[in-house]
């Protein structure tokens, strides 16, 4: 398949301690791709450089082709690459809804001259965006908090929540940073599931990192292994869990 995001011989060092070593990773364009490996393998690390908050030492990020390695995160999420964070990041005081309609980047309402000059633009502009979210709620199932300050949702909501702030840009691929974490069981199905129907749906490309290999095992194809700033193997799921290497260096590692 045609990879969206390639990543071609990274290397990142941090005081003299390389985290990630010539590692080069293509992720297929329409793919919930997994990355997984044993803490200190550089997934974070390898993950923030594709993200755009930090910059590798060498090698190069393409997006569809068209490097990326110097824009900052901000430039590539106009671009349709965006990210999720392990502690969600919700405006706490902010409802449901309102954290969704912040979304849209360039509206009229936050140019003061729009709203001096053209404020029924203004108004035509905030019921579409309004409209939008309230649809974004419904999709993700979080219609019946839309007026709750995010602030007091629940940990398994807040990530429903930056889940749903994806569909309120052009996206084209999400990163997920371990969105399973701190989320109980019920709600983790409806990421997963929401998850599927974007991508299924919609077209979204997902990178997933996650420590949850049951998540992993029922998300995504293929599974990256990472170990010591490289790559061990790629493949489905099964490969990866039968592997020696993997279940020694991932598994094991876990276990012990």
């Amino acid at each position: 398949m045609t990879p969206i995001i390639d990543v071609c011989n990274i290397r990142k060092s941090f005081g003299g301690l390389t985290v990630i070593d010539d590692c080069s990773v293509r992720i297929a364009e329409g793919s919930i791709t997994g990355m997984i490996g044993p803490n200190g393998a550089g997934k974070s690390t390898l993950f923030n450089i594709i993200a755009g908050s930090l910059a590798p030492d060498s090698g190069e990020v393409l997006l569809d082709g068209e490097p990326i390695t110097s824009l900052p995160a901000h430039l590539r999420f106009h671009k349709g690459l965006l990210r999720t964070f392990q502690i969600a990041h919700e405006f706490s005081h902010l409802t449901a809804l309102e954290n969704l309609m912040m979304v849209p980047p360039a509206q009229e309402g936050e140019r003061l001259f729009s709203n001096w000059l053209r404020p029924g633009r203004v108004r035509r502009e905030e019921a579409e965006v309004r409209r939008r979210a309230q649809e974004v709620l419904d999709f993700i199932g979080l219609t019946r908090v839309r007026n709750e300050p995010a602030g007091n949702l629940s940990g398994g909501q807040k990530k429903l929540l930056e889940l749903g702030r994806t569909m309120m840009t052009e996206a084209r691929v999400v990163l997920l940073d371990e969105i399973a974490a701190g989320v109980n069981r019920t709600l983790l199905g409806d990421l997963i599931g929401n998850i599927e129907r974007l991508n299924r749906e919609m077209g979204y490309t997902f990178l997933v990192i996650e420590h949850d290999m049951d998540m992993i095992a029922r998300l995504c194809d293929p599974v990256i292994v990472l170990a010591e700033g490289r790559v061990m193997l790629e493949g489905p799921i099964e490969e990866v869990q039968s592997h020696p290497e993997v279940i020694e260096a991932y598994f094991g590692a876990q276990s012990a």
